[in-house]
């Protein structure tokens, strides 16, 4: 499905029912947008992994303007604050209430913008290895000096200078860098699943070799209202436990969960304990009085 929305077309997919017979009525049940990473790939690696948050939500997945299955836009427009103003204007678009907001990696920055700038439209936060500001990429490099493989560090190179020229090349970095991404990096299943992912280049460009250098939200995430649940994982290398730590300090309230046998891909390593958490945290933890 595709909403035309501000300046570009929104693909979104919908997993799960929104009414359920509760006894003699129907109950509403919460809404989630889960908001992907990258950028230059698309929704598509949360499937069927997050299929199991369906069992007590309605998912609404989207691909990001110059992403996936969205249209294509001004390239000056693949920006973070753009990102968010999208989540924005979809979420109205399709009529939705206050939503559970779940990010991961690139996806968790839209994801606290997005609750820092519009606190009424989100009933609870979900970030997700991700991180606050730039310095994580510092780090990053860091960690790949360190643990990385020759080659692991020659793809990574062309990933901080912003520099991939295709498709086959962003397919070749995700194949290489795989081991690092997950602990339980299978590498036929992951082939499988780039196989089925749609990437774009100029999306990760701008963000590696531009904005993502110098965003900062960490001014901004005292305002967030929402109830917030930060997950890292223990092995991270791009976006490293300590930026997760450092999110929870910040928002008000925020609860902190590190899985000690994840890397960055939860989906991959511990993809029942991501969704069991998730769906605890949505369950039982309310709003704070203002």
């Amino acid at each position: 499905m595709r909403a035309k929305v501000r300046d570009t077309e929104i693909y979104f997919d919908v997993e799960g029912i929104g009414l359920e017979p509760d006894g003699p009525a129907m109950r509403e049940r919460p809404v989630a947008m889960v908001i992907h990473g990258g950028p230059g790939g698309d929704h598509s690696g949360f499937k069927p992994a997050f299929s199991p948050l369906a069992e007590r939500m309605q998912l609404v997945y989207f691909d990001h303007r110059g992403n996936g299955r969205s249209a294509r836009s001004d390239p000056a427009t693949y920006t973070l604050d753009e990102n968010v103003e999208d989540m924005e204007a979809l979420r109205r678009h399709l009529g939705l209430g206050p939503i559970v907001s779940i990010g991961t990696s690139y996806g968790g920055m839209v994801a606290m913008a997005h609750a820092a700038r519009y606190p009424d439209a989100v009933s609870h936060l979900i970030l997700a290895v991700t991180a606050s500001h730039g310095g994580f990429i510092a780090r990053a490099r860091e960690i790949v000096a360190e643990r990385g493989t020759p080659e692991q560090r020659l793809v990574c190179e062309t990933l901080w200078a912003g520099a991939f020229t295709s498709v086959e090349e962003l397919r070749h970095y995700f194949a290489v860098m795989g081991p690092l991404y997950a602990l339980r990096h299978d590498p036929a299943s992951a082939a499988a699943g780039g196989a089925r992912a749609l990437y774009e280049p100029e999306p990760i460009n701008r963000a590696f070799g531009g904005f993502l250098r110098t965003f900062d939200l960490r001014p901004e995430l005292p305002r967030i209202t929402a109830p917030t649940l930060v997950i890292a994982g223990r092995h991270d290398w791009i976006c490293a436990p300590e930026f997760s730590e450092e999110i929870a300090r910040l928002i008000p309230g925020a609860d902190l969960r590190i899985f000690e046998n994840s890397s960055h891909s939860l989906r991959v390593d511990e993809p029942r304990a991501f969704c069991d958490a998730v769906l605890g945290f949505v369950v039982y933890k309310t709003r704070r009085a203002q």
